[in-house]
């Protein structure tokens, strides 16, 4: 753990799962979620669940991240997961901008309704005990609704041990820019731990957020997926140290490769963990030298041989442009 202030890694659909998590863990993540899970899919213990929640011991601590609007079925399938799979703490998603959530009631939506969400609150911390529960909140469902400092309050209210914000609305999806201040308003508003979410793109964003908003850690989304060695550089700033060396370009490549190795391995299928892969591979070019090019022949990789002859030629040309 980075001394009091914990950098954790952002619960994210399609990407986040055990192979990604493990690798943002050994690059200095302090804290894992699994991608949100609906209450539903753990009630019927589908596979498509299972695969969600599969997770190994080096990943503690690790959060369960749960979705729904129903409180007796949230608080049910709250205590079947943690008898399923014995997470360190639940984390309710009252974030999830996305539509196919949102229109379940579920996600942000709850943003919109106060007495609901204190209802789904309440009956996962009561279901939980001992177990803590967590929740991540946006700042409101647009900008003419930011109410992240009532919905944090009544959040505390219900026992929820630590809230998330990201800074921006359901509106905004991941455009705009994300604001900090509603996230300071939210730790002066509440004595609960506050984590910071949103366009966290370096150690010196985390600095500053930090100094400014008072948050007690902050939660890093789509920079891990572009460079998981942003948890070193923020674990450095923060013990006032060095800052390590950026990767060379061989050792982004041998990391990527032993990510979609990982993925090969848990999916027990390469055609398939490759096609999956496809676009985290996309992620992981952002800022790339030849990126275009390099997206364009990533956008049809099928194995890791092929891989390789992209990485190899990749190199070859980089080194033919440096020399």
């Amino acid at each position: 753990m980075s001394a009091d202030f914990p950098i954790f890694l952002a619960p994210m659909a399609g990407v986040t799962n055990t192979v990604f998590r493990r690798i943002c863990r050994a690059k200095g993540a302090d804290v894992l979620t699994t991608e949100f899970v609906s209450a539903e899919g753990i009630l019927h213990r589908n596979d498509r669940t299972k695969y969600y929640l599969e997770f190994v011991e080096e990943e503690r601590p690790l959060g369960v991240q749960l979705f729904g609007a129903e409180p007796e079925r949230l608080a049910e399938a709250a205590r079947a997961v943690i008898d399923w799979v014995q997470p360190d703490f639940l984390d309710l998603n009252f974030g999830c901008p996305v539509n196919k959530v949102v229109c379940k009631n579920g996600g942000s939506a709850l943003l919109r309704d106060c007495p609901l969400l204190s209802r789904v609150a309440e009956a996962v911390v009561k279901a939980s005990a001992p177990v803590p529960v967590t929740a991540k909140i946006r700042i409101g469902w647009d900008r003419n609704s930011v109410n992240a400092t009532q919905t944090a309050a009544v959040l505390e209210q219900c026992g929820i041990q630590r809230i998330a914000v990201h800074g921006r609305t359901k509106e905004q999806g991941y455009s705009g820019e994300a604001d900090w201040n509603v996230i300071a308003e939210v730790v002066a508003a509440v004595k609960v731990p506050v984590i910071g979410n949103g366009d966290i793109t370096c150690a010196a964003d985390v600095l500053r957020r930090r100094r400014e908003t008072g948050v007690s850690g902050v939660m890093i989304g789509r920079a891990a997926m572009a460079s998981p060695w942003i948890f070193e550089e923020i674990r450095a700033a923060l013990a006032s140290v060095e800052s390590p060396v950026p990767p060379t370009m061989e050792e982004r490549w041998k990391m990527i490769r032993e990510h979609c190795a990982g993925e090969i391995v848990w999916r027990r299928d390469e055609k398939i963990a490759m096609k999956a892969m496809r676009a985290r591979l996309m992620a992981y070019t952002k800022g790339v030298p030849e990126g275009a090019r390099l997206r364009e022949r990533l956008s049809h990789v099928e194995s890791l041989a092929q891989l390789d002859d992209i990485a190899a030629t990749h190199l070859l040309h980089i080194a033919q442009i440096e020399a």
